[in-house]
C-alpha cells in the first residue's frame, strides 16, 4: 500500500502544479530575485516575459527602452555566480528555487555575460557613490554574471503574511470592476502613513473624483525603513480614517532600487499594469539621501519631470504631490502655496519622529493618529529598552579583543541585559572552523558574526563583536543586518600598524612579512578604514579602562544605557 503523498506547503491554492522536467542547473533565489520573479510572472512587469537579455539590458541602460522600443526604465536582472555561469549554455533550463528549495519557475537560458556594473550604476542611478543604497547593493552584492531569458512559472511564491491584502494585477482589476471604480489613484509608500499623508491622498482623490488605492511596497526597501509588518498594521488603522467604500489597501512585493526619476517612472508603469488610472508622485520620489552629507542624489522635481516627459505612453496620469503643512491657527493641514506669512506652521521631520520614538517622547495628535503611534511604539521602544551591537574593527593587535572583554565586564556590572561576546577567535572556533582566510571566507565569517549579532540585538540583548573586518562593503552589510532591530555602534580601534606589529603576541606579522601567511591584513591585504564610525579609539597610549569608559559614555549619550536620575 502506497503512503499518501506529503502535501506541499508552498503549493498555490488556486491551481495545480504542472509537471516540470528537472532543470539542467538550479539556483536558489535571493530575496530581491524572489520579488522580481513574482512581479515578472503575475503581470506587474508587463511587457517583460523574463529577466532581461543582453540586448534589452543595454537598451534599457542607454535609452530606458527595450530593444523593441517599449518604454522600460529599470533593468530587471538575474545575477549568478561564476560557478553557476560556467555550467550553463544557451537553450538550457535554469531552475529558480526559493530558500527552502521549492521550484517556483524555470528560465530558458538566452544570454550569459559579464556586465560592467559601474556603467550600470552610472546609467540607472546617475552615480557610482556606494553611499547610495542602490549603488552599494549593485556594486558590492551582485554576482559577476547575468543570465537572461524567458521565465516559465511553476508555482507562485507563497506568502503567509497578510494574504488578504496581496493581489495580482488581474485580481486588482477585477476588484475595481466589481466595485465600479473607473478612476483609481494609487499612492506609493515605503513608510508609515501619518495625518499629512491621509490628508493629501484624500484631497488628491477628491479633486480628480477618483477612488484611492494605498499601494505600499512590502518587498525590499531601504535597510533602516520600518519593517512592513508594522507598516501594514499602521495602514490598516489609517484605512478606517477614509470614508467607507472609497479606499482600498493592497501590498506590492517590489524590490525597490531607490533609483529616483527612473524608479518613479517604473512605479508608474507598474501601477498602470495594476489597473490604476492616476498615480501620486511627490518631491524626490524614491530618492535616497547621502548619509555622509545629508544631501539628496536627485533634484526634488526630477521624477515628476521625467514622468511628464513620457506622459503620452505610460498609460497612467501623474498627480503631483502637493506639499502640505499643519497650521495651528486653522488646526488643519494646508498646501504650502495657501499658507500666508503670518500663519503659524508646525512640523515634525522624519528624523524628529524617530528621535521621539527612541527617547520615549510625545508625538502630538496633530501629526499622527494615536493608534498609528501606538503601533510604532510597539516595535520601536525607547533606546534604553532596545538591544544593540558594539562592533569593534581594526588591525590584528590593535586592542579590539581587550576592549570588548573589558566592556563586557563593565556592562555585566551594570546588569539588566544579556551580553554575548563574539570575538574573532571565539567565532572561528565555534561558528567558522571550516573556513580559511581567503577574502571570500573572511567576508563569510564576518557575515556570520553579523547574523548572530542581529538575532541577539533583535531579542533585546547586547552583542560585542571584535573581528578585524577589513572591508567597507562587508561592514556596511553587517550594519544593515543589525540597524533595523536596534543599535549599531561601530568602534574603529585605530591603533597604527607599527604599534600593532610591535605587540604581535602570536607572531603573525612576522610570518606575514616572511610570506608564510598570505593575504594578511595590513601587510599583504588592505585594511579599509571606516569613514564614519560612531567612535574611533587609538590604544597606543590609552589604557583599556579609560577607553571603555569613553565607550560607556557614548552608549549613554546615544540613549542605549539608562541613566539613573535618583540621587
Amino acid at each position: 500500500m502506497k503512503p499518501n503523498p506529503v502535501p506541499n506547503p508552498h503549493h498555490h491554492p488556486t491551481g495545480h502544479q504542472r509537471p516540470v522536467e528537472a532543470p539542467d542547473v538550479d539556483l536558489d533565489l535571493s530575496p530581491s530575485h524572489l520579488c522580481d520573479l513574482e512581479l515578472l510572472t503575475n503581470g506587474a512587469f508587463t511587457p517583460l516575459t523574463g529577466f532581461l537579455n543582453r540586448a534589452d539590458y543595454e537598451s534599457v541602460l542607454a535609452d530606458m527602452r527595450l530593444e523593441n522600443g517599449a518604454l522600460w526604465p529599470m533593468p530587471v536582472m538575474l545575477d549568478i555566480p561564476e560557478t553557476t555561469a560556467t555550467r550553463l549554455d544557451a537553450g538550457q533550463t535554469l531552475g529558480l528555487r526559493d530558500r527552502e528549495g521549492v521550484l517556483l519557475a524555470t528560465l530558458t537560458v538566452g544570454d550569459i555575460w559579464q556586465p560592467d556594473l559601474r556603467a550600470e550604476a552610472d546609467a540607472v542611478f546617475g552615480t557610482t557613490d556606494s553611499n547610495h543604497p542602490g549603488v552599494a547593493r549593485l556594486l558590492e552584492r551582485t554576482h559577476s554574471y547575468y543570465v537572461g531569458g524567458r521565465v516559465h512559472l511553476v508555482q507562485p511564491p507563497l506568502h503567509y503574511d497578510f494574504p488578504h491584502l496581496r493581489h495580482t494585477p488581474a485580481e486588482l482589476k477585477a476588484l475595481f470592476e466589481k466595485r465600479g471604480w473607473e478612476r483609481v489613484i494609487a499612492f506609493q509608500t515605503r513608510n508609515p502613513m501619518h495625518r499629512v499623508h491621509q490628508e493629501l491622498t484624500f484631497r488628491a482623490a477628491r479633486e480628480i473624483e477618483a477612488n484611492l488605492l494605498i499601494h505600499p511596497v512590502v518587498g525590499l526597501t531601504q535597510p533602516n525603513d520600518v519593517n512592513h509588518y508594522t507598516r501594514v498594521r499602521c495602514y490598516e488603522h489609517i484605512l478606517k480614517r477614509y470614508p467607507e467604500q472609497t479606499t482600498a489597501l493592497s501590498l506590492l512585493n517590489l524590490a525597490m532600487r531607490m533609483g529616483g526619476p527612473r524608479e518613479a517612472l517604473w512605479h508608474a508603469l507598474i501601477r498602470a499594469n495594476h489597473g490604476c488610472t492616476h498615480f501620486i508622485v511627490g518631491r524626490d520620489h524614491a530618492g535616497p539621501r547621502n548619509p555622509a552629507t545629508g544631501e539628496g542624489y536627485y533634484g526634488p522635481y526630477d521624477a515628476q519631470e521625467l514622468i511628464t516627459e513620457h506622459r503620452d505612453e505610460i498609460g497612467i496620469e501623474m498627480v503631483p504631490f502637493r506639499e502640505m503643512k499643519y497650521l495651528e491657527t486653522r488646526a488643519q493641514y494646508v498646501p504650502v502655496d495657501e499658507i500666508g506669512p503670518d500663519d503659524q506652521v508646525r512640523e515634525i521631520s522624519g528624523t524628529e519622529v524617530r528621535r521621539r520614538l527612541s527617547e520615549g517622547l510625545d508625538i502630538p495628535e496633530w501629526f499622527s493618529y494615536p493608534e498609528v503611534v501606538a503601533e510604532l511604539r510597539r516595535t520601536h521602544p525607547p533606546r534604553a529598552q532596545q538591544g544593540f551591537t558594539v562592533f569593534f574593527t581594526g588591525l590584528s593587535g590593535s586592542g579590539k579583543s581587550t576592549l570588548a572583554n573589558a566592556l563586557q565586564v563593565k556592562l555585566m556590572e551594570l546588569g539588566g541585559r544579556q551580553i554575548t561576546l563574539l570575538d574573532g577567535d571565539i567565532v572561528r572556533k565555534n561558528l567558522s572552523s571550516e573556513l580559511g582566510f581567503s577574502k571570500e571566507h573572511r567576508n563569510l565569517n564576518i557575515l556570520r558574526i553579523g547574523f548572530v549579532a542581529s538575532e541577539i540585538t533583535k531579542n533585546g540583548g547586547i552583542a560585542l563583536c571584535a573581528p578585524i573586518a577589513p572591508y567597507t562593503a562587508t561592514r556596511r552589510e553587517v550594519r544593515e543586518m543589525i540597524e533595523p532591530h536596534g543599535g549599531f555602534i561601530e568602534v574603529h580601534v585605530a591603533t597604527p600598524l607599527e604599534v600593532c606589529e610591535q605587540r604581535d603576541r602570536k607572531g603573525l606579522y612576522k610570518k606575514a612579512r616572511q610570506g608564510i601567511i598570505k593575504e594578511f591584513t595590513g601587510i599583504s591585504d588592505p585594511y579599509e578604514e571606516p569613514e564614519n564610525p560612531e567612535m574611533q579609539i587609538d590604544t597606543t597610549e590609552m589604557h583599556p579602562e579609560k577607553a571603555v569608559q569613553q565607550i560607556l559614555l557614548k552608549l549613554e549619550h546615544l540613549g542605549y544605557l539608562a541613566v539613573d536620575t535618583n540621587p
